[in-house]
């Protein structure tokens, strides 16, 4: 059997009972290491499961995806993702090969950013699609996404940024050279996303086009959801530009403009105050 786990997204303890009894049983366990990160490292959750880790990155799994479902059909395999297994679509990917080689798989959910988002009071069903924001470059900037974003408002929905991971990234000049050498991981902070966010709004101004957003536009800034500092800060673009919400991982909600009394009322909990480096720890509810 191939075990998909969800690993939840706080620390090593946020394992379903159900997901550890498994991974304590299976004979490899493999881990996700490019989509999500804990804020524990790897050493600490082997600690707490008793049980060593296989990292698997991005290259593992889309490539050479047979290693890691080589022999399930004969024991069982556990693939650990952080969040919930569907949270990326790649996993999706290592279902439908599993299933081509009539290798079975059983999947153990937990808490994801999806729904882990609620806490900072903005009610789920009031979501529209979610995007992602990735890192500029000086040679690609791109907006494409931004659509997505006005549609969300149009119809009055908020709209959930999941931010750039870059992970055992390799610069262009390596990667022509065929060089196995990795930059250092980098993670989109809030404050990031809304710089490029604010560049897309005067870009589109000096288009011509009335922008779906604005600088006063309300957004939620949200740092290490499910973990014991997890931070949220609510405010303007603006004002999202220079709020400090300390390590990652971050996302960013935009707001759809219509909130419901009780939303209004949630995130004044979290109002950024006057010295923005002030911002919530999830105690605050």
């Amino acid at each position: 059997m191939l075990y998909l786990i969800g690993l939840g997204l706080g620390d090593a303890k946020d394992i379903t009972v159900k997901g550890l009894e498994v991974v304590q049983r299976c004979s490899r366990v493999y881990l996700e290491a490019y989509t999500s990160v804990l804020t524990v490292g790897k050493e600490a959750l082997e600690e707490f499961y008793g049980r060593k880790l296989i990292l698997a990155d991005r290259e593992e799994v889309e490539q050479n995806a047979d290693n890691i479902l080589r022999d399930a059909d004969l024991s069982d395999v556990a693939f650990l993702v952080v969040g919930d297994p569907f949270g990326a679509t790649t996993h999706s990917d290592l279902v439908l090969r599993a299933a081509k080689k009539g290798i079975p798989y059983r999947v153990i959910h937990n808490a994801s950013i999806m729904n882990a988002v609620g806490c900072c009071g903005l009610q789920l069903y009031n979501f529209g699609e979610t995007v992602s924001i990735v890192f500029w470059t000086d040679t690609w900037r791109p907006e494409s996404f931004f659509d997505k974003v006005k549609k969300n408002r149009q119809n009055g929905m908020h709209t959930l940024c999941l931010l750039d991971i870059k992970v055992k990234e390799q610069s262009l000049e390596n990667l022509i050279k065929g060089r196995k050498i990795y930059e250092p991981p980098r993670y989109m902070s809030v404050n990031q996303a809304a710089q490029q966010l604010l560049e897309i709004v005067e870009n589109q101004r000096v288009r011509g086009e009335e922008p779906a957003i604005t600088e006063e536009t309300l957004c939620v800034g949200l740092a290490r959801v499910g973990a014991e500092d997890q931070k949220i800060a609510a405010g303007t673009l603006q004002q999202m530009r220079t709020v400090d919400l300390g390590g990652p991982l971050h996302c960013l909600i935009i707001t759809g403009g219509s909130l419901h009394p009780l939303e209004t009322e949630m995130l004044n909990l979290f109002s950024i105050p006057e010295d923005a480096s002030e911002c919530h720890n999830s105690d605050s509810l």
